[in-house]
Order: C-alpha cells, then structure tokens, then sequence
C-alpha cells in the first residue's frame, strides 16, 4: 500500500503545577488546571512497509518484536498493548476495518513510569504516524482526544489526560479540563529571558521507574469521593497551576520554586504512596545543598524527579547526587514543537 518510510515523535513532558486534577472524578466535578512544558525527550515511532505481508510490532526499547496475520485485527493477548490499541482503533475507525500490513517500531527516551508522560507520547507519536500514512485530517485536539480514548478507554488504563495534549501541542500550555471531555489548551508565550532561566535552573534527576502510579491514581480519585485533606490538597494543586502561569509570565524564578515546592507537599498529603523513603532522603541531600525546590514529576512513587537550582550550583549539584546517590541526575531542553510526523525513502 506504501512504498516509503513514515517516521513521528512526540515530546515528554514536565509537570509543572496542578497535577492529578486531570483525572476523573475531580476534573468532572470540580475542574482541573495544569500547567506544563515539553522537553527535548521524545517517543518515537515508525511505519515500515511489511516485506512478508505481515503486521509486526516491535519495540525497540523493550526488546520486544511481536508479528500477526496481516489480515486481521490484533488480538487481546498482544504483549505490545499500545501498539495494538492505537493499530485496531486506527484500522477500525479510518480504514473500513481492514487491516494494513506494516511495521510499526518505536522507542521513547525515557522509561515507561518515569512521570514524563512517555505512555501518552508514544501513543501521540504512534497516532500521528497513521494519520500521515492514511492522509487522516486530524486537528490537534482530535489527535490528543483519539490518545486519550485509545488509552483510557479502549485499554481501560488508569491515568490523566495532560499528557495526550502536552506531546501534541508541546510547549508551555496551561490547561482546563471539565465534564464531558473538554478540554482547553493555552500556550503560553513566555519570554526568551525566562524560557532560558527556567531551562538553566532545572536539574532533573531518574529515581528508577514508578511501579505505583497507577494504584496512586486510584487512590487520588478514591479521595474526590471521600473529601477530608486528601481533597482539599488536590484544591490546593489546581490553585498552584494558576498561580504557576503567573509567576511564569510575570518571570519570577523565586515564586516558580515556592509554587513547585508547595505542590509537591500537597501532592503527598493525596496518598501516602506518592513518596517513598528513598525519595525523601533524596530531596533532604539535594534541598539540603542549595536547591530552591523539588519534586516528582508524573503521579509520584519513583521516576523523574525536578529540582529548582541556581544556575550556578547545577553542576555541583549534579556531581553530588552522582556521588551520594543512586538516582541518574538528567540535562534537559524546554521545547516548543508538539508532535511532528515526516517521511524517508530509507
């Protein structure tokens, strides 16, 4: 059917404020904010015309090939679960049904459970590169809202939706979400000064990869039906986003690191699984040595970890979590760009 390489990535994302209150029930109810900013990290994904007539899967990353008949519907014992949504959604919704044979490889930057969004990306990516191969004529909100029904719905995984939107539209975007799925996307246009402040005072560091995520998201959502502290703090978190978008736009680097640090400790007071021991005492050493403020990026329980520095003290910084810690200190660019798709002869 296709003779041509078909390539896409889409950018992972930091949360900078309001996180959690993007999942359901609390969006639905209350309304949620987020705040977030892309970064030079990315998923990626390609489609390959298939030499044997077979639709194959494989996973770079992950070390993991899978092929399938090519004329039929993946079945449900895939190993590639991603894959199989995004390939029967998208054969299923555009194209009458009938399958395509192809290959379809990807590799994301960062590990699955690292708090960077790179689950949701990597469907954005895989979403975008069909789009492309069968002249799909989405918008940038109909590709995030396919992610998400991909995601949250036809897989039934637990989660939020700023990521779908965040690997979509890239860049600074302060985000609303309401009942019935709507969604308001806000770019915002922070000034080069402060994009390169921020930049420069952002020492992200690889706690290991979350295995709590999902019971965490659970559990926030459990709390929105409870009330009591736990909802309370996620009023506080969509407050900080707005709060956040000020300080950004007004370039004040010091209100950026007391709204992050005061959302960090309200997120904690959602679940107690949020942090771990192991965390904590990572925050003590590096708070304890000059950082402004710090903390998880994603649903909490491990991966990426954000800290505000002074530019000056990062590397330092740096070396210290390298010699007194475990965790994998990371240099990363802001980004402008959503998802973008191009074509290789190969």
């Amino acid at each position: 059917m296709f003779n041509h390489i078909i390539r896409s990535r889409a950018p992972l994302r930091l949360g900078l404020a309001g996180g959690g209150t993007d999942v359901s029930p609390y969006c639905d109810t209350y309304g949620g904010a987020i705040l977030n900013v892309t970064i030079d990290k990315y998923a990626y994904a390609s489609l390959k015309p298939s030499p044997d007539g077979k639709v194959v899967f494989n996973s770079i990353d992950l070390n993991t090939v899978e092929s399938f008949d090519g004329d039929a519907l993946i079945p449900d014992a895939a190993k590639l679960a991603l894959h199989r949504g995004v390939y029967n959604r998208i054969m299923t919704q555009y194209n009458g049904g009938k399958p395509i044979p192809l290959v379809l490889s990807t590799h994301v930057d960062a590990p699955m459970g690292s708090g960077l969004g790179s689950s949701s990306a990597l469907v954005v990516a895989m979403v975008a590169a069909f789009c492309e191969l069968l002249s799909i004529p989405l918008g940038e909100y109909e590709i995030a809202r396919l992610a998400f029904d991909i995601e949250r719905v036809d897989l039934g995984l637990s989660g939020g939706r700023q990521d779908q939107y965040a690997a979509t539209f890239g860049g600074f975007n302060f985000m609303e979400f309401s009942a019935d799925e709507r969604v308001v996307v806000n770019p915002l246009r922070i000034r080069s000064h402060v994009h390169n402040e921020l930049e420069s005072s952002i020492l992200m560091t690889f706690t290991g990869a979350s295995r709590e995520s999902a019971k965490i998201i659970n559990a926030q959502s459990k709390s929105v039906s409870s009330g009591g502290s736990s909802l309370d703090a996620m009023h506080q978190l969509k407050l900080e986003a707005t709060q956040m978008k000020e300080a950004l736009l007004f370039g004040s680097m010091r209100k950026v690191a007391d709204i992050l640090q005061s959302g960090w400790e309200a997120k904690k007071r959602t679940s107690p699984a949020v942090s771990t021991r192991e965390v904590e005492e990572l925050f003590s050493l590096v708070l304890g040595n000059g950082a402004m403020s710090g903390k998880l990026s994603g649903a909490g329980g491990g991966g990426f970890a954000m800290f505000i520095v002074d530019p000056d003290r990062r590397h330092t910084l740096q070396e210290l979590i390298k010699t007194r810690t475990t965790a994998t200190p990371v240099i990363a660019k802001l980004i402008v760009e959503g998802v973008t798709t191009w074509t290789s002869k190969g």
